[in-house]
């Protein structure tokens, strides 16, 4: 019997939902625990959703940002909130170009139509802005600027990347993916390699979206807590209930950790054994 080959699409969702299942992944929700108002069910029910515009994305069809709008669009059916835009940003490009190479390749032909589909999509998920940004989503006045000013989607990131880990990716072509995807095809088969993958990420790099959450001091206090686990002198099942009961949320680490997933499995890693 001949074995289902993966399309991108669906390579996608498989890291999506990977990701997410994996346990523990201290301050995220996974197969153990929930937030208050986001639920292990909406990240999954946002992968179902999200396969149309992941399809999309692998026929190349359209523009990086209009599908991006287009798989936020599809993953609002659900009271959960935000689940996976900053995935999202990094896995269209993933998906439409085929891996890193392409993806380069494809965010370097944006224009102000992406810049302006992005910014549409950034402002149906309640994701609060850095409160310096003078390009504040829910300002309509903003996509009078990007359009004056002819900022392409790239554009946009390389104005984001100071203060977010997930559009310096886009800047910096995508090393933390690289070295997330290596880790993971490193550590062997199984969602174990996802968990150590996503704690070294975190023992060494400061998550911007805790600090946007929490401020610095939290973000390089996670960190350290991170190495310590690393390091055998914490139980990682502390450490998980330590954030969760803090309100940290590691979630653009988690976002690359879902583009490194998406690369190793294209790569041969196996999530199963």
């Amino acid at each position: 019997m001949t074995c289902h080959m993966m399309t991108r699409a669906e390579r996608a969702q498989l890291a999506m939902m990977l990701e997410v299942c994996a346990y523990p992944k201290p301050g995220n929700v996974d197969r153990c625990h929930d937030y208050e108002r986001t639920w292990l069910e909406h990240f999954l029910a946002s992968t179902i959703y999200a396969r149309p515009a992941l399809e999309e994305a692998e026929r190349g069809e359209g523009r990086i940002g209009e599908i991006i709008k287009h798989a936020v669009a599809a993953t609002c059916y659900h009271d959960g909130g935000n689940t996976h835009f900053g995935a999202f940003i990094l896995l269209i490009p993933l998906v439409y170009g085929g891996d890193i190479a392409g993806a380069k390749t494809a965010i370097g032909k944006t224009d102000v139509s992406d810049a302006v589909a992005f910014y549409k999509a950034f402002g149906m998920t309640h994701v609060r802005m850095h409160e310096s940004d003078e390009l504040d989503v829910h300002d309509p006045r903003s996509l009078q600027i990007l359009r004056d000013r002819e900022m392409t989607l790239l554009d946009v990131m390389n104005h984001s990347a100071p203060n977010d880990m997930v559009a310096r990716e886009w800047v910096t072509g995508f090393p933390l993916t690289r070295r997330g995807a290596d880790l993971i095809v490193s550590l062997g088969p199984g969602r174990q390699a996802i968990v150590k993958a996503f704690l070294t990420l975190l023992a060494t790099e400061l998550d911007t979206f805790i600090i946007k959450e929490h401020g610095l001091v939290a973000a390089q206090r996670t960190v350290l807590s991170a190495r310590e686990v690393l390091d055998g002198k914490v139980p990682i099942e502390v450490f998980d209930a330590e954030c969760i009961e803090n309100g940290i949320n590691p979630g653009s680490i988690a976002d690359i950790i879902i583009a490194a997933i998406y690369i190793a499995l294209g790569e041969g890693w196996k999530w199963d054994f």
